[in-house]
């Protein structure tokens, strides 16, 4: 008799077809091009590695550790001009689960490295380029089906050939489809849910850039206030002055002073606090830079109207940290965040020598919304199908991100919340949180880093939540340094916040309870 271990391994190592045999699969416009097995060891990607899922940026390692897998990779052409290359990595031992890992930045890459870390949870795991290679807008100047792929065609149609590809390979059914993703990954997780709420169970989107062209606009306004007018940059020494400033007056109002603020929204910090009384020094800010920080702080908005346009960024995390550059990420000193430029010059006005300071913030939204706006932001609120699909959704942001303004984030869920109440009546929120929750993370910074605690076990939440029907009342989450955990604390479902109940261990989560922030 076999023991149960002996019957698992079996049953999750079988394969119906060989690897090889893959390569002959006809899918409807898809041409199969790589089909091989891939022994355990080390894996080394084309190129030496790619950006990642979750923002990363950058090469990665070229060295991948990774189980044994059946590595698939295709090209699907959709349309006429498309060109979406994606990979399939089918592990000899399967949880008979499915994780598609998301895309960061312009996504034009297979995020190797977040395949890698699925595969050796025992997921059947994809990624696609979504339909380009490299991070400008050039691919979409003059190629409109090209930006309908980058926007969800491409994760779509990757979605459908890698479920084909997967029951082919297994001959059995996936269990359950979850989408991991940060950044523009979680963009992709959300616009799944509103387009296409069957492809997914559970959904995970980190930081998400859900309404895309508008951000574009927040950071260009960002550049506008620090590089338009004379003496107003911000160098890496007054952000950091800025931030210890911020810190001084707000971190111990939560409890506990430990270098975080748990909801930057209750900090009244006011940027004429540091003005020079005389001469600039490292200490204070000239009249420039206190008007700079002001505008900062407020948010991109209509001059004529004064409409906000989008939101701004948030106090506590303007210095740059370990793991975390701070508002440093977007600011230069010489000229906009390079994505700005590419997707408001690029994508917006079709024009690659396009001048960002030109940009008029009363005429030109409307004329990059007309174009862009439906197109590549996923704001749709109405998430009706996807719940009733049973599908979860975990959303998570951190309060320190200087990329994606997390107070749109916030403003997002509360749209869900409005909506379901005016659809259904009744309390929206209690609705809304039958099927999706929000997590904001203190401290972290753009999908990771920062002060605060940036890592959590999400794989593990909507897993539970969609398999064992475990509602997240709260996240634990977690600080590493040095390969061990010195700081953890509760995340708790908004609107609630994690409190320090005033006494025991400040970096224990324990000591923490989730409340309503005052």
């Amino acid at each position: 008799m076999l023991s149960s271990l002996a019957v698992v391994l079996l049953s999750t190592a079988f394969a119906a077809t060989p690897c090889a045999n893959l390569k002959s699969l006809s899918l409807p416009n898809t041409t199969i091009t790589l089909a091989e097995s891939v022994p355990a060891g080390t894996f080394t990607p084309p190129g030496g590695g790619g950006a990642g899922g979750g923002g990363q940026r950058g090469t990665q390692p070229a060295g991948l550790t990774v189980p044994a897998f059946c590595r698939v990779a295709a090209t699907l052409k959709p349309s006429a001009d498309s060109e979406i290359d994606m990979e399939v990595w089918l592990p000899e031992n399967w949880n008979q689960k499915f994780q598609f890992v998301g895309g960061g930045g312009w996504a034009g890459v297979i995020s190797y490295p977040a395949l890698a870390t699925a595969l050796q949870e025992g997921y059947a795991t994809a990624s696609t380029d979504t339909g380009h290679k490299g991070g400008t807008a050039n691919f979409a100047i003059g190629h409109s089906e090209k930006l309908v792929d980058f926007a969800y065609r491409a994760v779509h149609e990757s979605t459908l050939k890698a479920k084909t590809i997967m029951t082919t390979f297994y001959d059995r059914p996936i269990k359950y489809s979850y989408w991991n993703g940060c950044s523009t990954g979680g963009r992709q997780g959300l616009m799944e849910a509103q387009r296409f709420p069957n492809d997914y169970d559970g959904i995970i989107s980190g930081a998400p850039v859900n309404t895309f062209t508008r951000l574009h606009m927040g950071q260009l306004w960002t550049a506008k206030a620090t590089l338009g007018q004379p003496n107003s940059v911000l160098s890496r020494d007054d952000l950091t002055m800025i931030s210890n400033a911020v810190l001084a007056q707000c971190d111990a109002a939560d409890g506990v002073s430990d270098g975080v603020l748990t909801d930057p929204r209750t900090c009244n910090f006011k940027p004429s606090s540091l003005a020079c009384t005389s001469a600039k020094t490292e200490q204070c800010l000239n009249p420039g830079q206190v008007k700079a920080l002001e505008r900062i702080y407020q948010g991109a908005r209509n001059p004529r109207t004064g409409q906000q346009i989008y939101p701004g960024l948030e106090p506590g995390g303007e210095g740059p940290e370990p793991g975390n550059p701070g508002w440093g990420m977007i600011m230069n000193g010489q000229s906009p965040f390079a994505i700005d430029d590419a997707v408001l010059g690029g994508m917006g006005f079709r024009n690659p020598k396009w001048d960002w300071r030109t940009f008029d913030f009363d005429k030109d939204v409307a004329i990059v919304d007309a174009k862009l706006f439906g197109v590549l932001n996923a704001v749709d609120p109405d998430l009706r199908d996807f719940k009733s699909h049973g599908g979860k959704l975990v959303i998570y942001h951190g309060w320190s991100d200087p990329g994606v303004m997390p107070q749109r984030t916030v403003d997002f869920y509360q749209e869900m919340i409005d909506f379901a109440t005016k659809a259904h009546g009744g309390d929206g929120r209690a609705y809304t949180s039958e099927y999706a929750r929000l997590f904001m993370m203190p401290g972290m910074g753009h999908c990771r880093g920062g002060n605060g605690p940036d890592q959590a076990d999400w794989m593990g939440v909507i897993s539970g939540w969609v398999e064992k029907g475990k509602a997240p009342e709260s996240v634990t989450a977690r600080k590493m340094q040095d390969g061990k955990v010195v700081t953890t604390r509760p995340l708790c479902a908004y609107p609630q916040a994690a409190r320090y109940k005033g006494k025991g261990d400040p970096n224990d989560a324990a000591n923490f309870e989730c409340a309503v922030p005052k």
